[in-house]
């Protein structure tokens, strides 16, 4: 086993572990696939904003090409349910098995420990009022919070704020849990009402143990890493971490090595593959597992990238929701897309490459958008030629 490893490996080996090794399927994505990403990044990352598809359907995407979009939406609503959704990044999809791993969170959350500081004071403020709504998820549930917005109950009128801040808290502590979902609202209700029998029945592990298991599973999706990275990605802190990564080590699941051109340890995972090459040509969202730790992309892919949704206008570098074009192993280009679905139109609002971005960077991004645009059931691709590729991906368009 090398101790040294190179940049270039190092992404190869990152990316074969999120799935980019694999060619996509020849036939339609199904149930098996779903499992197969999941059992790579341990979750997906959930986000509201739609500007192009919601981003946790874009992992999927990005590794298997199109899929029907009910793949995930039935994983998520059925008995035989593959999925649940917590806090683990931030609020995520997770892989059922995982449950119990994560109720030392939610017992944490419970005691105020392990949530928004500002929500954990607002429960402590309005306990008898959490159990108010949480009655009302015993007798009425599945239920959305939107639905006790102006009822009276016995703690006062429950206005949307306060509801909404106790179903989060109750959820937080695991009390509660998404049985659905109304467009992107959630519908609560029990675990013991959503969640398959056979995980209830899970013996739940001591918070130590879990914490190992979560960055063994962490590892498995980074491939290398430092300490940093598989800490983060299931957000735990250095205290919950301390003692675990050497345990790991002496176990022989994770083996410490140096990456070129990173300052700190890194750690290999017992079973990572050295593909010599990647073929991957996907666009990748804000949220994929590939570049949701900002740091850990530049390091890997010399690539800076910033969500500027929140940054006013005219201040922004590269555009209002733009994604990574992922290109063999590197990230070759980035590009300020919009779904415009009543035009039935993919709009390219600007196009930018990355230095050293090969020739064919253009042409190859237009076979991706044409695959996204029948994805997406759109009828056109609109390229304004913006940006310093934005125009050569237009004289692709137009011939």
């Amino acid at each position: 086993m090398k101790e040294k490893i190179s940049l270039a490996m190092a992404r190869r080996i990152a990316l074969a572990a999120q799935g980019f090794a694999d060619p996509r399927p020849s036939s339609t994505p199904d149930r098996r696939h779903l499992a197969r990403v999941l059992g790579r990044t341990g979750l997906l990352q959930i986000d509201s904003v739609s500007a192009v598809v919601r981003a946790h359907y874009m992992p999927l995407y990005s590794r298997l090409g199109p899929y029907p979009l009910a793949l995930l939406d039935n994983a998520a609503v059925t008995r035989k349910r593959k999925v649940f959704e917590y806090w683990a990044h931030e609020a995520s999809f997770l892989p059922v098995e995982t449950y119990p791993l994560m109720r030392w969170r939610m017992e944490r959350a419970e005691r105020g420990e392990e949530m928004y500081n500002g929500l954990a004071k607002w429960g402590r403020e309005r306990a008898a009022y959490i159990e108010d709504i949480y009655r009302e998820v015993v007798s009425r549930g599945p239920i959305a919070a939107s639905a006790l917005e102006g009822q009276k109950g016995s703690g006062g009128w429950w206005g949307w704020s306060d509801a909404k801040h106790a179903f989060e808290w109750l959820f937080w502590a695991g009390r509660i849990t998404t049985a659905s979902r109304r467009g992107f609202e959630r519908l609560y209700d029990l675990p013991q009402r959503v969640l398959p029998p056979a995980i209830l029945a899970l013996p739940v592990p001591s918070p130590e143990d879990a914490h190992r298991e979560l960055l063994r599973i962490s590892a498995r999706a980074h491939g290398v890493a430092t300490a940093a990275d598989l800490r983060d990605y299931f957000r735990l802190s250095p205290a919950d971490i301390k003692g675990r990564i050497e345990e790991l080590v002496d176990a022989g699941d994770l083996l410490p090595v140096t990456v070129e051109g990173w300052s700190k340890p890194a750690y290999l995972h017992k079973d990572a593959r050295f593909p010599r090459k990647i073929k991957a040509r996907t666009l990748l969202a804000p949220f994929d597992p590939v570049v949701f730790e900002r740091a850990r992309t530049e390091r890997l892919f010399d690539f800076r990238y910033r969500i500027e949704i929140y940054t006013p206008a005219e201040k922004r570098q590269y555009g209002y929701y733009v994604l990574p074009f992922l290109l063999g192993d590197r990230i070759v280009a980035r590009i300020d897309l919009r779904a415009d679905r009543p035009a039935g139109m993919l709009r390219v609002h600007a196009a930018y490459a990355e230095p050293g971005a090969p020739p064919q960077t253009a042409a190859e991004l237009f076979e991706e958008l044409k695959l996204m645009q029948g994805w997406l059931g759109l009828q056109r691709i609109e390229v304004t030629p913006a940006g310093d590729l934005g125009s050569a991906l237009a004289d692709v368009a137009a011939s």
